[in-house]
């Protein structure tokens, strides 16, 4: 929004120093504004990624095209192909449905907070989890879905907010174990008797999310740190002493 001097003077008046932060072909934003715009940004990307999952999704039940035959299949050469395809097939459209909400969520919570590495975060995510599915994961049926991806994204955002000890993102981790807890059962065979769930996805997936939140420690958002100035080594602190003038005015 362009602000006239009018306007920008009210708006000085309520924002103070913040009422000019950028400069965009004259267009001037407040610090809210800012903010709005880097938020609804973070949930572009996993929307359009949610988008294509359900039109791939819907061509495949229209035409009857059996995509899932496309999936991950653990130590064979018709697999390897899953590692890229996988996370974009699902069994049913409850499956699907069941994965979108963590994948738009967590990968909002990616974007908005790291955005500088958050392509990176989900390349390595999508890659690692895929390999070592394939090559660890039980044989003798394909292994689809992007539930490696969200366990990924979570152990990653729990675990970065621990170790930068930033405010923000220490209430990230509380709200994504609040949200999303649950999903440590995912790694136990035991609890899911004789149900088709991949939990070597679920493991692989929150395996790679802790090594790339410890790799990566250092890059995106960190701690902020007070600097109060270095004190001067000249100082002999005679500014302590009491201060007599030995020549007071002459009268």
């Amino acid at each position: 929004m362009v602000l006239s001097d009018q306007r920008y003077f009210y708006f000085y008046l309520q924002y103070g120093y913040d009422a000019i932060l950028t400069n965009f072909n004259e267009n001037y934003y407040t610090m809210a504004d800012e903010e709005k715009i880097k938020f609804y940004r973070s949930f572009f990307y996993p929307a359009l990624f949610l988008i294509l999952l359900w039109l791939i999704k819907g061509v495949d039940i229209l035409f009857n095209l059996e995509l899932n035959n496309f999936g991950l299949y653990p130590m064979q050469a018709k697999g390897l192909i899953g590692i890229f395809t996988s996370p974009f097939l699902h069994a049913d459209l409850a499956h699907l449905f069941a994965n979108s909400l963590p994948l738009l969520v967590l990968g909002a919570f990616l974007f908005y907070f790291y955005v500088d590495i958050a392509w990176m975060i989900l390349g390595l995510l999508y890659l690692i989890t895929g390999i070592w599915v394939w090559v660890f994961a039980r044989g003798g049926a394909a292994h689809i879905g992007a539930s490696g991806i969200i366990y990924g994204l979570a152990s990653f955002l729990f675990l970065s907010g621990i170790i930068r000890r930033e405010t923000g993102l220490m209430v990230i981790t509380l709200l994504v174990t609040f949200l999303y807890g649950g999903l440590i059962w995912g790694i136990f065979p035991q609890l899911f008797p004789n149900q088709p769930i991949s939990w070597e996805s679920h493991l692989m997936g929150l395996l790679a999310g802790v090594i790339l939140a410890v790799y990566y420690r250092k890059q995106g958002p960190q701690r902020k740190s007070w600097d109060w100035g270095d004190e001067d080594e000249n100082d002999d602190e005679s500014w302590r002493d009491p201060q007599i003038d030995d020549h007071p005015p002459e009268k």
